[in-house]
């Protein structure tokens, strides 16, 4: 065994003494994450963000992961020649696509998680929005834009419907950590690609999640775009709303703030935005007062004074 030495043996047991309030106020609580693709790009990278999961887990909160898969649908399509289209951040999958979307969220992402999960001794298990009915959803009608009035189909993107979060719920109660794809199918069974934002938003309200934590490429909500030293510590979504308005918000972004929106409106009390590259954000977000990203909440009004120190 290492011997630590006194200053490191400080440091250890006053993070312990900081985390332990937080680790009484969320054991048993539902933690919803996403993280896109990028997350999961290297062996190393997933097993950095499981190994913080796996702490979540150890200490008794209740974790669902959702995860994305872009990059790496993309980087198929590119080699089998197909071409990737988006609009306003969101992915138009047609048949091709949709056979690209079905090998990597499910046959490939999906299960290289789980398998990091059992070299890290997270107890997981892979489930998709097919799986008992998880998330019930319809095929997008083609979408009229209020720019220039063009007309898109987004092909086989799905619309959620409902969500029966019972499958999920048995997992928790048996003390394991669900891994969700974001593909479901319609009443017919026509697959369907569905943004994981939106999944994990629609997931979380109905677990009544205590907190949904979105892990991006980005620090979190940025006053500047492009400029990360313009970090947001904390906002309301009358605030996102601001932001939309003056044009601050694009691309990716645009998805996740709509999924932040409806995740409050359906009554997680927190939304986190991290970003997934910062070493240990996941860890540091839930048991510091600090945090790493962006909190949003219903209304700042409502923040603790420390909250808002942030």
């Amino acid at each position: 065994m290492t011997r630590l030495s006194t200053n490191e043996r400080t440091i250890a047991v006053t993070a312990l003494k900081h985390a332990a309030p937080y680790v009484r106020m969320y054991k048993g609580k539902v933690f919803v994450l996403k993280a896109g693709g990028e997350a999961f790009a290297t062996p190393e990278a997933t097993r950095r963000f499981v190994e913080q999961i796996g702490i979540l887990h150890q200490v008794g909160i209740r974790v669902v992961l959702v995860h994305g898969g872009g990059p790496q649908s993309t980087a198929l399509a590119e080699q089998l020649k197909i071409q990737a289209n988006f609009v306003d951040g969101r992915r138009v999958t047609d048949a091709e696509a949709l056979k690209v979307m079905t090998m990597v969220l499910n046959g490939q992402i999906n299960t290289e998680i789980v398998a990091i999960c059992r070299a890290a001794g997270v107890p997981a298990v892979g489930v998709s929005g097919v799986d008992a009915g998880l998330i019930q959803a319809s095929r997008r009608p083609p979408v009229r834009r209020s720019e220039g009035g063009e007309t898109i189909d987004y092909g086989y993107v799905g619309d959620i419907k409902a969500v029966d979060t019972t499958v999920l719920e048995n997992l928790l109660d048996d003390h394991l950590v669900p891994i969700v794809s974001p593909l479901s199918a319609d009443s017919d069974g026509t697959l369907l690609n569905i943004n994981a934002d939106t999944v994990a938003a629609a997931l979380a309200g109905g677990l009544k999640a205590e907190k949904l934590i979105l892990a991006t490429g980005a620090p979190g909500i940025l006053e500047t775009l492009a400029d990360p030293r313009s970090l947001i510590s904390y906002v309301d979504t009358a605030g996102l709303q601001r932001l939309r308005n003056d044009g601050k918000l694009s691309g990716g972004m645009l998805p996740k703030v709509a999924a932040i929106e409806k995740a409050i409106a359906a009554g997680v009390p927190r939304v986190h935005v991290i970003s997934y590259s910062l070493p240990d954000s996941l860890l540091l977000e839930v048991f510091t007062n600090e945090g790493t990203g962006t909190l949003v909440v219903a209304d700042t009004k409502a923040l603790s004074a420390a909250e808002q120190q942030t």
